[in-house]
């Protein structure tokens, strides 16, 4: 296929933390808000004045020191964070806000400002409890704490606007965006797909590494070039796969997976489309603040949540993604030592695999996968069981 006019600018966007779109928005007088979870609600971090960046470690090497601080037996997503925060990485950052989404997160932020790793004269640390339970009393919480540990601080310590109206113009952009990657992500439905899962995930992955604003004319342009783009006479991929798991910011896991036969036609992780790029819809009844935290709670698909209802929908939702995506098997990934994901990613293969049928590649990986030798074997193989199973169905 002919290369897609902006992929290299993603690409590029994607190769440091403090990017030029990052640059540019605070050239314009506007702060950042750093975060590391998708569990903050990110409408509420991208109010007039302020934008959102996702924390990544691009180009990981040693981890040597956050491994002193945090153990090797931490993940390395959260090691990486803290090495390249003591290095100095994230100095164009003005505030930090993070959920207690892993006790290894809150480890990490925590050693940042302990270690005192950003410079900036008022730079300030919130830290939010947000629920294990999706229910009413988890909703009431998630709103108080969204309340005391975003709007209340962006507001003291900046100014910002945090009012329901300036939410509500907030949501409108968010959507925007959302609303672009969603329509490009349609177009993995394709029997012979027009874009593919490396490219997808670029693009998907720049909306949470760059301020959202600056983005939407090229999302709006590669949308309109996507339309009449033409794939390759003949399809490359042997396997339509559904990605799932725990977080993946590296651009070359799903890369990998592609060069190996598996075409990711759909995403469940941190750092994905699903459910992250979901829409929020507001009415007039309500405060805009709850309406956000009751939609990013009941969506969310995150390990964290533990009531019985929410453990049960992780399956029946990646079932949904494999038949509107038209799947052939699930890849089940986890961060290393990533306790929470350890537990739903043993227990998910399972049921994916015995209850719903699908055929699953289970995998825990590091954080930088690179060009990986063990895991490029293992998706091979997988692959070539899903070619297997699909001539076994088609023999009558």
């Amino acid at each position: 296929m002919k290369d897609l006019k902006h992929l290299y600018y993603f690409e590029k966007l994607l190769e440091d933390a403090n990017n030029e779109l990052v640059r540019q928005a605070q050239s314009e007088g506007r702060k950042c808000v750093a975060t590391v979870c998708e569990n903050i609600p990110e409408p509420l971090l991208n109010l007039p004045g302020i934008f959102s960046v996702r924390l990544r470690a691009p180009r990981t090497g040693s981890m040597e020191m956050a491994t002193y601080y945090m153990t090797s037996f931490l993940c390395e997503y959260t090691r990486a964070i803290l090495e390249r925060a003591i290095e100095g990485g994230y100095n164009f950052a003005d505030c930090i806000i993070t959920p207690d989404g892993c006790s290894m997160l809150n480890r990490c932020v925590e050693n940042m400002e302990l270690l005192k790793t950003m410079q900036k004269e008022h730079f300030f640390y919130q830290y939010m409890e947000i629920p294990m339970k999706a229910d009413d009393n988890g909703l009431n919480l998630y709103t108080l704490q969204c309340r005391n540990h975003i709007l209340t601080p962006l507001h003291g310590k900046f100014g910002i606007d945090t009012s329901d109206a300036a939410i509500r113009k907030a949501v409108e952009e968010h959507n925007r965006v959302c609303s672009l990657i969603r329509r490009i992500g349609e177009y993995r439905k394709e029997e012979n797909p027009r874009i593919t899962g490396y490219e997808y995930h670029i693009i998907t992955m720049a909306t949470y590494a760059a301020p959202k604003y600056l983005l939407l004319e090229k999302l709006e342009e590669t949308l309109e070039e996507l339309k009449t783009r033409k794939p390759d006479a003949k399809n490359p991929y042997r396997a339509r796969v559904v990605l799932v798991g725990s977080e993946v910011d590296d651009v070359d896991v799903v890369r990998l997976m592609e060069e190996c036969g598996a075409y990711v036609c759909a995403d469940r992780f941190c750092y994905g489309s699903f459910p992250g790029r979901d829409t929020i819809e507001l009415n007039e009844e309500e405060d805009a603040l709850t309406q956000i935290c009751r939609q990013y709670m009941y969506r969310g698909q995150c390990a964290r949540y533990m009531n019985q209802d929410k453990i049960q929908d992780r399956r029946k939702y990646v079932d949904r993604l494999a038949k509107e995506y038209h799947a052939d098997g699930i890849v089940y990934q986890q961060m290393k030592f990533c306790d929470p994901w350890a537990y739903e990613r043993m227990l998910g293969t399972q049921i994916l695999r015995d209850e719903y049928h699908y055929p699953v590649l289970s995998i825990d990986r590091p954080y930088a996968v690179g060009q990986s030798g063990q895991l490029r074997t293992r998706v091979q193989a997988f692959v070539e069981s899903v070619e297997i199973k699909k001539i076994q169905g088609g023999v009558k």
